[in-house]
C-alpha cells in the first residue's frame, strides 16, 4: 500500500490529515519535526510528502520548509512534495514549483482538492515506479540479448523489439523457413541478419535477393544459374542464387511480388531440394535455408488467388511481424542518434520534432532525414529547421498546437508526475499545462 508522509509541528493538523486520507483508504504517517520526517524518506517507504513550511513557533518565513524541501528532494528527487503552509508566499511558491514541487496549497486546506491532488500523485507515483521497474527488467533482458546472440548492431529500446529479437533467437538455430513480414523499411533485413548469425549455417553463405525485383525472363537464370551456349550470349556457365547459398542461407525479399511462373519453379526447389540451370538436363541438389519477407499480406494474396497457398506454407513455418516505427516511439531517438555522423547532436526541439512526426516510411526514413539534416546544416547541432520534416516548423507546431492527450501523459510519466517539469519539457507554462490537461480531460 502507498503511504503518505504528513509533516507539520502541529499535532492537530496531522490528526486531521490522518483521519482525511483514512476515508479514502490512503496510508497515512506523521513526523512533527524535520528530522523525523527526513529518517522516514530515507526508509523509501514514503510516496509522497505533505508538509508544513515553518516548524518553529513563531515563525512564518517559510526557511525552515525550503530547507526540508531540498533534503528531501536530494534524498529522493523523485518524490512527489506538496507544499502546505498558512503563510502564502506567492514567490517563494513559484520557486519551489521550479525546484520540482508538485503543488502549494494554503491553510486550511480545501479536503477534496488535497484528496484529489494527492490520489493524482500517488497514481502517477505508482506509474513511475511501474514503468522504472519494467525498463529495469527490459535493461536486464536486452543485456541478457546481448550475451546469448550476435544482434548485428541493431538499435531498439522498445519492447516490442526485444520480444522480436527474442523469438527470432529462440529460432535461429532451427533449419525451418521463416517468414518475415511488416511494412517497408522497418527493420525486417536486419532481422533476418540476426536470423542468420545465429544460426547452425552462420559460418555458410548468406546471400539475398530481391526477387520482387527480377524480370520474369531473368528469374529462372538468376535463381538455378545457366549453362554456357543456353541462350544467346550466354558464354560460360554461371550459377544461380540457389547454388551460392549451398550450405548457407537464402534471403529472399519481397516474395510477395513474385509472379505466378517464379512462384511454381520456387516450390519445386523448396519441396525436393533440386533444381536444374538454364539450359541444362542435369539435376542438381541444394542445402540452403530460406528467409524470406514481404510487406504484403500474404494471407489475403492467398485467398485473393494472387499467391500460390502451399507456397506460402513452404514459407511460413514460422512467421515473424516487425511493428512499423510508429507503433515502438522508444525506438525513435535512440535510432536518431545511431545514425548521426560523429560529433553531431539533436537539438532539443529537434528531438521532440522527432518523437512526434509518424514515419510512415519507417527506419529507412529516419535515417534518410538524419541524413540529409546533417549535410545541410550549418552547425554540429541539429534544429527543427535542419530536419525539414514538412508541417513543422521551427516552434515545432504540426498545424497549429501540436500537443493531444497522449503527448502530455507521456510528459507527466517521464516526470513523475511533477507538472513543472512536465510543462518544462513540453515547453509551455505550469498554467498552460493545466489547460490542456483540463481540455483533454486528465484528471490533476
Amino acid at each position: 500500500m502507498q503511504c503518505v508522509l504528513v509533516v507539520d509541528d502541529n499535532q492537530a493538523v496531522c490528526d486531521a490529515l490522518e483521519i482525511l486520507f483514512s476515508l479514502h483508504d490512503i496510508q497515512t504517517v506523521c513526523a512533527n519535526d524535520t528530522s523525523s520526517a527526513l529518517e522516514c524518506v530515507t526508509q523509501g517507504s514514503v510516496d509522497l510528502v505533505i508538509q508544513d513550511m515553518n516548524f518553529s513557533a513563531d515563525t512564518t518565513s517559510g526557511d525552515e520548509g525550503v530547507k526540508l524541501f531540498h533534503e528531501i528532494r536530494a534524498l529522493d528527487s523523485d518524490l512527489p512534495v506538496i507544499l502546505l503552509t498558512g503563510w502564502t508566499n506567492l514567490e517563494m511558491a513559484v520557486e519551489l514549483v521550479k525546484a520540482g514541487a508538485a503543488d502549494y496549497i494554503g491553510k486550511p486546506w480545501d479536503d477534496l482538492k488535497l484528496v484529489t491532488c494527492a490520489k493524482n500523485l500517488l497514481e502517477l507515483r505508482e506509474t513511475s515506479q511501474r514503468l522504472e521497474h519494467q525498463s529495469s527488467n527490459r535493461l536486464l533482458a536486452r543485456k541478457q540479448l546481448e550475451d546469448e546472440l550476435d544482434l548485428c548492431g541493431m538499435v531498439f529500446e522498445s519492447q516490442q523489439m526485444q520480444q522480436l529479437v527474442s523469438n527470432a533467437g529462440k529460432v535461429a538455430g532451427a533449419q525451418v523457413a521463416v517468414l518475415i513480414t511488416g511494412p517497408n523499411g522497418s527493420g525486417k533485413e536486419k532481422i533476418a541478419e540476426i536470423l542468420q548469425a545465429n544460426s547452425a549455417c552462420k559460418q555458410g553463405p548468406f546471400i539475398k535477393v530481391n526477387v520482387g525485383a527480377l524480370p520474369a525472363d531473368l528469374l529462372e537464370s538468376e535463381l538455378f544459374g545457366v549453362e554456357a551456349g543456353a541462350y544467346t550470349g550466354a558464354n560460360k556457365a554461371r550459377e544461380g542464387r540457389f547454388e551460392a547459398a549451398h550450405h548457407g542461407t537464402l534471403f529472399l525479399d519481397e516474395i510477395g511480388n513474385l509472379g505466378a511462373d517464379g512462384q511454381a519453379k520456387l516450390l519445386r526447389v523448396l519441396e525436393t531440394g533440386e533444381y536444374q540451370r538454364l539450359g541444362s538436363n542435369e539435376t542438381r541438389r541444394v542445402d540452403v535455408r530460406i528467409l524470406s519477407a514481404t510487406n504484403t499480406d500474404l494471407k489475403a494474396a492467398v485467398a485473393a488467388n494472387e499467391f500460390r497457398e502451399d507456397l506460402y506454407y513452404r514459407l511460413n513455418v514460422i512467421e515473424l511481424d516487425v511493428p512499423p516505427l510508429k507503433l515502438r516511439p522508444e525506438d525513435i531517438l535512440p535510432l536518431a542518434y545511431h545514425f548521426l555522423p560523429e560529433h553531431y547532436a539533436l537539438g532539443a526541439d529537434a528531438e521532440k520534432v522527432l518523437r512526434q512526426h509518424s514515419w510512415d516510411g519507417n527506419v529507412r526514413e529516419l535515417q534518410n532525414c538524419i541524413t540529409r539534416a546533417a549535410l545541410m546544416s550549418a552547425t554540429r547541432e541539429l534544429s527543427v529547421e535542419d530536419l525539414a520534416i514538412e508541417g513543422f516548423n521551427a516552434k515545432w507546431h504540426v498545424r497549429g498546437d501540436p500537443m493531444n492527450a497522449q503527448v502530455v501523459l507521456d510528459a507527466l510519466e517521464r516526470n513523475a508526475g511533477v507538472h513543472a517539469k512536465a510543462a518544462r519539457e513540453l515547453g509551455i507554462s505550469r498554467q498552460a499545462l493545466y489547460r490542456r490537461m483540463e481540455k483533454f480531460g486528465i484528471s490533476r
